[in-house]
């Protein structure tokens, strides 16, 4: 092997290399976090919890992306570590799709049939229409998703042929022979096997490049089927290296990975070994090829997962026996807070996912606000100790929730998201202080009603009217716009701002009132300063609805310009908007103040 047949098998590696990490990137894409999702929440039946995690893998390409994902999960709280098992053991099934994949490369034969199996002859088409697919595509779409997993099949069997090509004369070399004898330790094959795949980061890599030096007819299935095996224990490395710094459960399921792993491969080659003392086994003097891997690579993960599905209790008890609790000290799993935001930085490199959570959790941060509103206004028309003391706490969450999603947001802003998450990204990035403040303003209230419980003061029976009037209508706008939020309905959020308008309107006249009842004696100014304060909050939550509400439509309408939104109405659109503003004041009856006292 001369200087530059070394050369094109490196080459041909890093073409290989590149072109699995392209497709892994464009079936993500394509997926849009979708399959993530689904394998975070349909985990309740462990067979099925097998079948989604060979599932997902087989489509992502990768047992390690997702054993990474599962140890995620597992930290921020989604997933019980009995729950992972099952994921673990299907992730090790899907990745034998890759090795079959990559066995094409070894068909051989005259027909037309069988030419066209063969990579090297459809590879240059897909190719073709990947790159066309991709340069006619303007931004992040579908269309671009599809070409780049099209174009990185194609690098892939084009690094694969480059290799297989680069090592093909290896077969006359005496010292790759000796070499490859010398693997036929099992011991010591196990351990070559290992260390590639946990150097590269990826089982279905390493089973490629083994794939690829099969070509050289030079390496027989004894020197192929304990490197396989150590391939299995190598990919472990991956999720162990995740779990660092995580919490207890997480490093439990990373090891969970690498007992099953370990205890496969333990009682395979036992039980194999043994039998060959007696009966042994011819192929193993045979040359290995690269459906033959394939073979092995999949007979081994399937016969694993039959053989160990029953104690996969066992597994999850070895893993706590390993990783054990400190004496009379729970889990950690941070506080109470830290629990409900279920965002975990190894998501970051699944961006997709990464922004289909921080939806999710923006959504469960939009809905405990109106929650937070909603007792609020409760506890001030009817005072509760109790509900003052929880929308306290819900504006401690809720502050908590904006820093980590903002922190995190602005993390996965440097990664390569699509036009969907781009505008979710700016959607949520904008509306969680809004979202922050309207909580903010709901603690103020509580605290305008204990200084009302406090001093023993109360409102006239008109003003209390007034109150609960304007209050309905605060709530509703919040509920509109909470409901716009988490549905991404920018439609109904347009009827947000008719509403705001509404408020505006009952806040004037809740003042105008109270001025006449101060002025003929039936309020008095230590009041008028308490109701100054609380409708200064209920408005203020109505233009923060307003903003979330408007930055939904701006930015759906792909329209940037917030401030000039409104401006840029149509006449049809204002006479439209004046008739809702109409028909809205109609359902919250607030009259004049000389009408009521008369």
């Amino acid at each position: 092997m001369d200087i530059f047949s070394l050369l094109n098998m490196i080459g041909g590696l890093a073409l290989f290399l590149y072109g699995m990490s392209t497709m892994g990137d464009g079936l993500s894409k394509m997926a849009g976090g979708r399959l993530e999702s689904i394998l975070e929440k349909l985990t309740t039946k462990r067979i099925f919890a097998v079948l989604l995690g060979a599932g997902v893998t087989a489509v992502i390409q990768s047992s390690s992306a997702t054993t990474v994902m599962v140890v995620g999960f597992v930290n921020s709280g989604l997933m019980k570590l009995s729950q992972t098992v099952g994921i673990i053991m299907g992730a090790n099934v899907g990745t034998t799709i890759t090795s079959w994949m990559l066995s094409l490369t070894g068909i051989q034969g005259d027909t037309i049939w069988l030419k066209l199996l063969k990579p090297s002859s459809f590879s240059p088409v897909l190719a073709a229409i990947g790159i066309i697919l991709v340069m006619a595509s303007k931004g992040e779409s579908r269309k671009k998703d599809i070409g780049s997993i099209l174009l990185g099949f194609a690098v892939l069997m084009f690094g694969m042929e480059t290799m297989s090509g680069a090592v093909a004369g290896l077969a006359d070399n005496e010292s790759f022979v000796g070499m490859m004898t010398a693997f036929q330790n099992p011991l010591l094959g196990m351990v070559v096997g290992t260390l590639l795949t946990a150097i590269i980061q990826s089982s279905s890599a390493s089973v490629g490049i083994l794939q690829a030096l099969c070509v050289t007819g030079a390496v027989p299935y004894g020197v192929a089927l304990p490197i396989i095996m150590g391939q299995n224990i190598g990919t472990c490395v991956t999720s162990i290296l995740s779990s660092v710094g995580a919490s207890k459960n997480a490093k439990r399921a990373a090891m969970v990975h690498l007992y099953f792993n370990l205890i496969g491969t333990i009682i395979f080659m036992g039980v194999f070994y043994s039998l060959n003392l007696f009966i042994h086994f011819a192929f193993l003097e045979r040359a290995a090829n690269a459906a033959g891997i394939a073979v092995i690579h999949s007979l081994f993960n399937i016969g694993a997962t039959i053989l160990l599905f029953p104690f996969s209790n066992a597994l999850v008890k070895l893993a706590e026996i390993t990783i054990p609790e400190k004496h009379g000290q729970a889990e950690e799993t941070g506080d109470n807070l830290a629990q409900l935001i279920s965002i975990d930085e190894r998501f970051l490199d699944r961006p997709a996912f990464a922004m289909e959570l921080c939806r999710s959790n923006a959504r469960e941060m939009a809905i405990l606000v109106r929650k937070s509103i909603g007792l609020a206004l409760e506890v001030l028309t009817s005072y509760d100790a109790q509900k003052a003391a929880e929308v306290i706490k819900l504006e401690a969450v809720a502050d908590r929730y904006e820093d980590v999603l903002g922190s995190y947001l602005v993390k996965l802003s440097s990664k390569n998201i699509t036009t969907r998450d781009s505008q979710s990204m700016s959607l949520i990035l904008h509306s969680i202080s809004d979202l922050e403040r309207i909580s903010d303003h709901a603690m103020d209230i509580v605290k305008s009603a204990e200084e009302i419980q406090q001093k023993g003061l109360s409102f006239t029976k008109h003003a209390k009217k007034e109150i609960e009037t304007l209050s309905r209508a605060v709530y509703d706008i919040c509920d509109l716009t909470v409901d716009s939020f988490c549905k991404d309905d920018d439609v109904a959020a347009t009827h947000v701002e008719p509403l705001e308008e509404v408020i505006d309107t009952l806040s004037k006249k809740v003042k105008e009132n109270h001025i006449k009842r101060l002025q003929k004696g039936k309020c008095t100014i230590e009041m008028g300063f308490i109701l100054e304060d609380i409708l200064t909050a209920l408005e203020r939550v109505s233009d923060h609805c307003s903003n979330v509400a408007v930055e939904m439509i701006t930015i759906f309408d792909n329209d940037y310009s917030t401030h000039e939104y409104f401006r840029n109405f149509s006449k049809e659109d204002r006479k439209a908007f004046h008739e809702e503003y109409e028909t809205i004041l109609k359902r919250y009856p607030i009259g004049k103040q000389d009408a009521m006292m008369s």
